[in-house]
């Protein structure tokens, strides 16, 4: 016997066939065909299929509710679908509309003005959030490049005084070395001129 699913659809139906499993969760045999009917308008019976193949059999009622919900969403709010409404609090009318499409009644589904203008005040939000977001980005970045100049800067006289140090510590190493030299030097002549004194006393003695 041919699913609700294929009767509307006016396909063959099998005993593997994906649709039945995917209204099981849905009671009424009316409100299974008025389901698959809207859901096929707005995905297309291909992309459908596609869908339902690509995960295992027992996620495709769960796939196919999800895909229901969306297409729904997308009728009442086209912006920001399903997920849109969720995120802005107004999950009871794509519940409502749901309900609407079991009971047959899909064609009055239409999309909400109060929706359409609030995500519009939400893009419009969004965008000034962004620019701001971007104003304070690049305030942080103007206050770093200052912070990281102030530290260059400081970086750079503390190496210049670093070296000055080492200079004169150099120099005071150089000049201790010149007075000894000096010293060992002049130690040398005292050294000679005594021994010139004692070598002329001797050979007056002799003489």
């Amino acid at each position: 016997m041919s699913c609700n699913g294929c009767r509307v659809l006016r396909k063959g139906c099998s005993e593997d066939c994906m649709l039945r499993d995917c209204l099981t969760w849905i009671q009424n045999p009316q409100a299974q065909a008025n389901a698959t009917v809207f859901v096929t308008k707005f995905f297309g019976r291909a992309t459908l299929l596609s869908f339902l193949s690509s995960v295992p059999p027992n996620q495709r009622p769960a796939m196919f509710q999800s895909l229901m919900y969306e297409a729904v969403g997308r009728t009442i709010n086209p912006v920001n679908g399903a997920v849109g409404m969720l995120w802005t609090g107004k999950w009871q009318f794509c519940q409502l509309g749901v309900e609407q499409v079991l009971s047959g009644s899909s064609g009055a589904l239409t999309p909400l003005p109060d929706l359409h203008e609030s995500s519009e005040k939400g893009s419009s939000s969004g965008g000034d959030h962004q620019q701001q977001v971007m104003m304070e980005e690049t305030q942080s970045s103007g206050l770093m490049s200052q912070s990281e100049r102030c530290h260059q800067a400081k970086k750079q006289r503390m190496e210049t005084q670093s070296e000055e140090s080492e200079e004169s510590s150099t120099l005071g190493s150089r000049t201790e070395t010149t007075d000894d030299c000096v010293y060992v030097y002049a130690n040398s002549q005292t050294h000679q001129r005594k021994q010139q004194q004692q070598q002329q006393q001797l050979l007056t003695l002799f003489l």
